[in-house]
Order: structure tokens, then C-alpha cells, then sequence
């Protein structure tokens, strides 16, 4: 849990290529002055980064990265989600506040607390979260000038098992979800979504998670923009919760790398 020099990192990829696997959720990293606000004891807190962090995404984006025709960019949080999640609105619309969830985490997994009610979020918003958001918009609007289109590929996991914080987590768990958006999922997009990773089984739409992340900026008004969210079960590449990971990953890498290529060459259609 020891400082890094960034807190993301964009890993450059061909200069014709639209596509950027965006990796939030794959850090265990608290800096530790972050450590500090954080109420649980080192034991627990370990406890809780293995329920809540996306293990080896990362390591899954940059295997698949290396396999692509057409190298895609790369946007990976360096920092755990504990710090900040960058995935989350800054403001109470956002309903995972519901459960101490929302860009700055008050409660665990199962809904202990994390950090004091008085603890004063606002402050790692302004240090962590405006600056990465600033940071993948700008990533998105390279592309778009570079190429004139932009796809967002977001690579999570989530747990086999149904976690108490997870609102709408009482539907199928299937071993791959793909949260798909109206507005920004093109159909095809998710065509090709769903014929590279039948081979994993059934692949779900919106569950047990549902949408995926576009900045702000592009969000609902400009279609240049693409975007789908992988949520891969845990089970499928890892032992659960927070363990090694197994052959699966190399299974996953090839196909996420299948899906990049079928990505770059594919034109962007209305949904």
C-alpha cells in the first residue's frame, strides 16, 4: 500500500488506434497519508482490498494489448479505489452514496465503516478524482483528433458470490456481464462483445452491473464516443476473494484482444 509516482498512467498504443482500455479498479495502492483516514486494521483492510479490487485486470489489458493487430491505448488507475473511485459522480446524485459508496467510500464491502462520518472527502476529490477525470478526457479527445472516433473498453471483475453493498446484485451472475449504455454502446460494438466471449458461456447485458463510463464531456452528446464496460466473474481467472490468477487470464487476454481488433476496424454505428 506504499505511494506510487502517479496515480495513473496512460500506456501509449498505435497512433491509428481508437481504442483505450480503460483499467480503474485494479490497484491495491493507498498512499499513506490516504492510509491515515481509513479506520479498519491492517488485517482488515487487506480483507477488504481483496473483496474490492479488480485482481489482474490490469495484467489482463496489457497481455491483450500485446496480442492486438492494431496496439490499443491504455488509461490504468494506479491507485486503489479506496482512495477515490474514479468511476463514481462526485455529488449526491450519485446513488451508491446510499451505501457509503459514492467517489469517496465511507463503508466496506459489507457495509462496515471505513472512515469516520466527519472524514472530509471533499479534499481527496480535489487531490485524485478531478485530476484523473481531467486525464481520461483528455485521452478520449486525443483520439477523437487523432482518428475521429474513440472506443472505451472498461476492464472490471466482480465476485462470484453477491456482496452486501451491490444494488442491484440479485440477477444473473454469468461468467462474463457486458454493461452496455444507449447512447454510447453502438449495437455492433456489442455484437462483437458477445461473439468473442461466447466462449466463456452465457454473457450477460446490464447484470449484475449495468452501464459504463464515459467523461463527462462526451457523456450523452457526442457519439464519436464509444464505449462498453467488461465485467469479467472472478472465478472465470482467480480464486476468490483476492487470490492468484489462473490459465483463464490467458484465455481472457486473447479474446479482449480479438475484441480490440474487431473494435479498431469497425466503423462507429448509431444504437
Amino acid at each position: 500500500m506504499n505511494d506510487v509516482s502517479a496515480p495513473y498512467r496512460l500506456v501509449a498504443g498505435a497512433p491509428d488506434s481508437p481504442v483505450i482500455l480503460h483499467v480503474p479498479h485494479s490497484s491495491r495502492v493507498i498512499p499513506p497519508d490516504v492510509r491515515s483516514g481509513i479506520v479498519l486494521e491492517d488485517a482488515a483492510l487487506e480483507r477488504e482490498l481483496d473483496h474490492i479490487t479488480d485482481s489482474h485486470t490490469a495484467r489482463i489489458a496489457a497481455t491483450a494489448a500485446g496480442r492486438c493487430a492494431s496496439v490499443p491505448w491504455q488509461f490504468v488507475n494506479q491507485l486503489s479505489r479506496l482512495v477515490v473511485d474514479p468511476e463514481r459522480f462526485p455529488d449526491e446524485r450519485e446513488e451508491m452514496l446510499a451505501v457509503g459508496m459514492g467517489a469517496v467510500y465511507t463503508r466496506t464491502t459489507h457495509q462496515e465503516e471505513l472512515r469516520r462520518a466527519d472524514h472530509d472527502g471533499q479534499q481527496l476529490v480535489e487531490r485524485y478524482f478531478h485530476p484523473y477525470a481531467a486525464a481520461v478526457t483528455d485521452a478520449v479527445t486525443q483520439r477523437l483528433e487523432a482518428v475521429g472516433r474513440a472506443v472505451i473498453i472498461d476492464v472490471h471483475s466482480y465476485p462470484t458470490e453477491r456482496l452486501p453493498y451491490e444494488l442491484h446484485g440479485d440477477g444473473p451472475r454469468p461468467p462474463i456481464c457486458l454493461g452496455r449504455d444507449v447512447f454510447h454502446t453502438p449495437a455492433e460494438l456489442l455484437a462483437h462483445a458477445e461473439k468473442a466471449f461466447a466462449g466463456f458461456g452465457d454473457t450477460g447485458i446490464n447484470t449484475p452491473f449495468e452501464g459504463t463510463y464515459v467523461p463527462l464531456k462526451y457523456y450523452g452528446n457526442d457519439r464519436r464516443v464509444s464505449a462498453l464496460m467488461i465485467e469479467i466473474r472472478r472465478d472465470v481467472y482467480m480464486s476468490e476473494p483476492g487470490g492468484a490468477a489462473g490459465p483463464g487470464l490467458d484465455a481472457l487476454a486473447n479474446t479482449l484482444a480479438d475484441l480490440v481488433d474487431m473494435a479498431s476496424t469497425a466503423g462507429t454505428v448509431e444504437t
